[in-house]
């Protein structure tokens, strides 16, 4: 079974890579759904949780909750479909789903700070910042998890600075790399 990680720092684009993966039929599995979902049992911040999930079950557990779905998931569908985990964080959980996955790539999504920030601010999601002070100490966090590591040692780096249908094409090539059955026409 084929997986596609990705990662990248907030509001680097990665997102826009599940997009394009799932309009041409992969299954998309969000770590930071995991992270928001369990917030939401806890009735607190998501930046907290992620912090105290990793303290209380080990820097695997996000990643671990991945792999369980996505098994769980692939017994139910095609033995041809990709699976794309979005928001991969840490060397810890690339080291689980290249353990658990044989086909396993990562994709790395970069975007310089400023640029960031401002896409951040027009997506207005709850766990996006407003106050630039705040998007460095969310930053840091991620940065703490690991993520530079992680984007080091991908497979492919994609830079989106530019257009967004330069950005677009690029993650286009890259994913028909990866899946040779796509029709381009869905995307």
């Amino acid at each position: 079974m084929k997986v596609i990680g990705v990662s990248g720092m907030p509001g680097s684009g990665k997102g826009v890579v599940s997009q394009i993966a799932h309009r041409m039929g992969m299954r998309i599995i969000r770590m930071g759904d995991v992270i928001r979902d369990e917030a939401k049992k806890r009735n607190e911040d998501v930046g907290k949780t992620a912090v105290t999930l990793r303290k209380e079950f080990g820097d695997y557990i996000v990643a671990e909750k991945c792999v369980e779905k996505i098994k769980l998931e692939q017994s139910k569908a095609d033995s041809n479909v990709i699976f794309m985990i979005e928001g991969i964080r840490s060397p810890y959980e690339l080291d689980i789903f290249r353990n658990n996955f044989n086909e396993f790539i990562i994709i790395s999504v970069f975007s310089n700070p400023k640029t960031r920030f401002k896409r951040l601010k027009r997506r207005k999601r709850s766990d996006d910042f407003s106050e630039f002070s705040e998007f460095q100490k969310r930053d840091k966090r991620e940065l703490c998890f690991g993520i530079g590591e992680v984007i080091a040692t991908s497979d492919y780096l994609i830079v989106n600075e530019g257009p967004l249908w330069r950005f677009k094409n690029q993650v286009k090539r890259i994913l028909r790399h990866q899946n040779k059955n796509v029709n381009d026409e869905t995307i």
